[in-house]
């Protein structure tokens, strides 16, 4: 684990702030905190977000490792894993009766099977997690570029955004939610993973699939995805905003 060696001055910029309004910000972390309701955070976020998208939001690669960095225990984070029966039973069976669905703003609605995603190319990556509560950890992941499957989908013409819809959900029961534009969703790096570090992606860690974003912060590569959906735009999706956290004043764009 690499913890605290989040790189670059834009994940320090947001470390400093967190550490400078004496709180730890949660995207990653316990829910609710001050840092959640102070809008003078929200707003220097909020203000810097184009200016990353602009800068870095084209073509950054993330940095890629050798196996001998991969940390032996890779941390955990976000909203508990689910324990509601639905989920239950599909660790029980193994995710034989998981589908990810793939709908909206699609000429091909989809509904794939494990063994469908896994006749996707495959791809592995070793990148680096970098959560914004200021820890970072390397690890090995596997699975099929999100672009693949959008492809697969058809995009209508009017089609703008990717909506991932999650079993995982906060104390008042809101399932969390993320998206990217389809320019993130296109780039390489971005996978829906299923395995880490060799193995068969584990329910804490967010299976059967969970987001893989390496260019951004650990918040936006969302676990326990059950749904993508293809919109036009944000707007109708909860608060306007494009994701659970973004909706209480995160960035939308957490480039790293």
């Amino acid at each position: 684990m690499v913890c605290g060696e989040a790189s670059g001055e834009i994940v320090k910029r947001r470390i400093f702030i967190a550490s400078t309004a004496s709180a730890t910000l949660t995207g990653c972390g316990a829910i609710g905190t001050a840092l959640n309701n102070n809008a003078g955070v929200r707003s220097i976020l909020g203000a810097a977000e184009p200016f990353d998208y602009a800068l870095i939001g084209g073509d950054h690669r993330a940095r890629e490792y050798p196996k001998s960095d991969i940390a032996p225990v890779f941390r955990t984070n976000g909203f508990p894993t689910p324990t509601d029966s639905a989920y239950r039973a599909l660790t029980a069976s193994h995710f034989a009766a998981y589908r990810l669905l793939v709908d909206g703003a699609v000429e091909r609605p989809l509904a794939l099977r494990m063994t469908d995603i896994a006749r996707f190319p495959q791809t592995t990556q070793i990148t680096r997690h970098d959560c914004v509560e200021g820890w970072s950890v390397i690890g090995e992941w596997s699975g099929v570029r999100l672009w693949h499957v959008i492809a697969a989908a058809v995009p209508q013409h009017d089609a703008r955004f990717v909506v991932f819809h999650c079993m995982d959900r906060d104390d008042m029961g809101v399932h969390y939610y993320e998206s990217l534009d389809l320019h993130q969703a296109r780039y390489p790096q971005t996978l829906l993973a299923t395995h880490l570090n060799g193995k068969i992606l584990d329910p804490d860690h967010g299976a059967p699939v969970r987001l893989r974003v390496p260019t951004q912060l650990g918040y936006k590569s969302a676990k326990w995805v059950k749904r993508i959906e293809i919109i036009g735009s944000l707007s109708r999706i909860a608060g306007g905003h494009g994701g659970y956290w973004e909706d209480q004043g995160y960035e939308w764009y957490a480039g790293i």
